[in-house]
């Protein structure tokens, strides 16, 4: 049962209560989410710290398919008990509130580390070999990540690295008919090309694709596909475009190159990973010792208790990390691509700088697209001009006219052989005749080469993260 205990005085002269849940006293929040809040704790039994996530069952359930997710998130953390895997301890509740005590890694996100700059060859070895290590195991039981990145990647006291974060992890039974998991999602820089398809992956796979950037970004400093627009870095991904800087050894230099594989068929496993010389020197198996018995589920009755440990998420809080982004701004790949059977949900994927600008994907040839751009334009009233790569320029030069002075710009980007995505930014003229230009004029020529409209609001807005269940 949750309940307050006396401590040292406050500066008032109060008495300082202390929040005790069951046998945890909690202190500060590290970390907050959409749905939760992660708590650091101290186990009053043995004074051994934990990290406690804290959920209110109200959101999860206002958001379809969240509750599974929990569920599926707490049975995965019990399948994947290793020593380089954040482990799970208890899951206790209330009426109101899901508390799930965990090992709480006192070193932080292995993030920060990197975000100061590349790490030494052994350092990143280490690290790398842990990850690996741990994501092979995961494997082993049929469990695949999906969202590896140096965040969720945590260092213990002693700076081994642990897995965390199972919030989009797969199983088997996730799988469809053709043995194939379908749901796009993860963090785009560290995405594997065949995510961004709409033709099913192997989660392990993928996986190992992820490991692949965060040794590059180790070892680097950097992320390995850059850019300032999504849809470009896309495309370098869908190419695997990317340089190794020169300071990169060569036996390293050729596992990130058997990683970064466009085909994941012809991607290294983890066998082949460890069979490698650079993986190899210096690399000790981690023992895995017999599981322990099955964390205990307690329900707390009294509500008033258990609802005084944790306020109602209005505050705000910050997290333990201040460090400079090594990567694009953050953003989750599940709210970006998961509406792939309608086209691109591209809502947000431009830069702020930008003006306001509309998008649509199409499944026709990019020449195609352009030739079509061309010929509306010139049949709206529009001075045509093709520029650099697969730009079209549309400006109206006469006066007296709905669209005068009007100046139009749309980009072709083929993001894939078949997808290409096409953006239309505003120049000049009135922002009203461009909404209308984009809303009404050009959509009627272009209906037979559309796939998908997005991006109806000419304002650009930010993507929100989705983090599982944080």
């Amino acid at each position: 049962m949750a309940r307050r205990k006396e401590g040292e005085q406050e500066a008032g002269g109060e008495p300082a209560r202390k929040l005790v849940l069951g046998k945890y006293e909690l202190g500060r929040v590290l970390g907050q989410g959409t749905f939760a809040k992660v708590y650091y704790a101290r186990d009053v039994s043995t004074g051994g710290a934990v990290a406690i996530k804290v959920i209110d069952k109200a959101r999860l359930r206002r958001t379809e398919g969240m509750v599974e997710q929990l569920r599926r998130e707490i049975s995965i953390m019990r399948l994947v008990r290793h020593p380089h895997v954040v482990g799970i301890r208890e899951v206790l509740a209330s009426r109101s509130r899901v508390f799930v005590v965990m090992d709480y890694a006192r070193g932080g996100e292995l993030f920060a580390k990197v975000a100061r700059g590349r790490l030494s060859e052994d350092h990143a070895r280490r690290y790398f070999q842990q990850l690996v290590a741990a994501v092979g195991f995961c494997h082993s039981r049929g469990v695949a990540h999906r969202d590896l990145k140096p965040e969720n990647l945590l260092l213990d006291e002693e700076g081994r690295l642990k897995v965390t974060d199972f919030g989009l992890a797969a199983l088997p039974e996730q799988l469809r008919h053709d043995g194939l998991l379908h749901t796009q999602c993860g963090t785009p820089a560290y995405v594997a090309p065949e995510v961004l398809r709409k033709r099913g992956y192997d989660g392990a796979r993928a996986d190992l694709w992820s490991c692949g950037v965060v040794l590059y970004v180790l070892l680097c400093g950097f992320l390995p596909f850059q850019h300032d627009n999504y849809v470009k870095m896309y495309q370098k991904i869908f190419k695997a475009e990317y340089q190794v800087p020169p300071w990169v050894s060569g036996d390293a230099r050729r596992l990130i190159a058997r990683l970064l594989v466009v085909d994941p068929a012809k991607r290294a496993s983890v066998a082949e990973i460890m069979c490698t010389p650079w993986f190899k020197k210096g690399f000790v198996p981690p023992v895995i010792a017999s599981p322990p018995a099955t964390p205990t589920k307690k329900w707390f009755e009294d509500e008033d208790d258990a609802e005084s440990l944790i306020d109602d998420g209005s505050s705000t809080t910050t997290t333990n990390s201040a460090s400079p982004s090594v990567s694009p701004r953050t953003c989750n790949a599940f709210q970006l691509i998961s509406s792939m059977s309608s086209g691109f949900d591209l809502s947000g994927l431009f830069e702020s700088e930008q003006k306001a600008a509309t998008v649509f994907t199409s499944r026709a040839p990019a020449a195609v697209v352009v030739d079509k751009l061309e010929a509306v334009g010139r049949a709206l009233g529009f001075e045509v001009t093709r520029g650099k790569g697969w730009r079209v320029r549309m400006e109206s030069k006469a006066r007296g006219t709905t669209n005068a002075g009007l100046a139009v710009t749309a980009e072709v980007m083929e993001v894939a052989t078949d997808v290409a995505v096409v953006e239309f930014a505003h120049d000049a003229g009135d922002e009203q005749d461009f909404n209308r230009f984009c809303a009404v004029d050009v959509r009627a020529g272009l209906a037979d080469i559309v796939w998908a409209w997005q991006g109806d609001s000419p304002t650009t807005t930010t993507p929100a993260a989705i983090v599982g269940c944080a």
